[in-house]
């Protein structure tokens, strides 16, 4: 199976919900272009979009979607994400495409998280996919420290630098069985802008797409 065409499913189903004339939050990633292509061919007409990374701005304005500011329209009804892994709880990895940051206020700023994945990214325990983590750059070799004594294993992914102007660590060799807990944990860390667990604000429905269709799951 083609896990494009997973991602593709998974984007049309999420059309299904946004309403006419509506505000909604855009992520980041491939599953998401997908959705953003469909929108401005096939999906209803909306207000406008905040977007949660350049990528995605870029794309939306030149298809004629219209950006708007968070701090202008407030909460969102809707917003429409992917994710580099999720358990059967909407817990969610997310930051594979360095927009955990952004990405992680516009979902607590909305209602309703759909989150559009192919198959493969249900997993039963997150960990597998390398844990991102935004930091101050001063802060990273300090911050690296800190997550091998929480036993993972650290890598700078060098010459990247987040839309904030950041760095970001990938943590691997996790196996993250409490992930709220962990999520308070690294937060804490100073010099972390935000990790990449969204097990506190994770989805409330999720979206897996194959050759077949697509797999709804609701948050418990």
């Amino acid at each position: 199976m083609s896990s494009d065409t997973g991602k593709r499913n998974a984007a049309r189903e999420a059309l299904k919900f946004v309403e006419e004339g509506s505000i909604l939050g855009v992520g980041t990633g491939s599953t998401v272009n997908h959705f953003i292509d469909m929108l401005a061919s096939e999906g209803p007409s909306i207000r406008g979009a905040v977007s949660s990374s350049d990528a995605s701005t870029d794309r939306m304005r030149k298809l004629g979607i219209e950006i708007l500011d968070l701090n202008s329209t407030g909460d969102l009804d809707l917003y429409v994400d992917g994710a580099d892994e999720s358990n059967r709880l909407l817990q969610l990895i997310k930051g594979g495409g360095g927009a955990l940051t952004r990405e992680k206020i516009v979902a607590g700023a909305s209602k309703r998280f759909i989150c559009i994945a192919d198959h493969s990214k249900l997993v039963r325990a997150l960990g597998e996919f390398p844990l991102p983590v935004e930091v101050i750059p001063m802060a990273r070799s300090f911050v690296a420290r800190q997550l091998k004594g929480l036993g993972g294993v650290p890598h700078w992914r060098e010459g990247v630098t987040t839309d904030n102007g950041n760095q970001i660590i990938d943590v691997a060799g996790l196996t993250i069985s409490e992930p709220i807990k962990l999520e308070d944990r690294i937060n804490a860390i100073p010099g972390v802008v935000t990790v990449g667990l969204f097990a506190r604000r994770g989805a409330d429905v999720l979206l897996l797409g194959d050759e077949n269709g697509v797999e709804r799951l609701d948050r418990r």
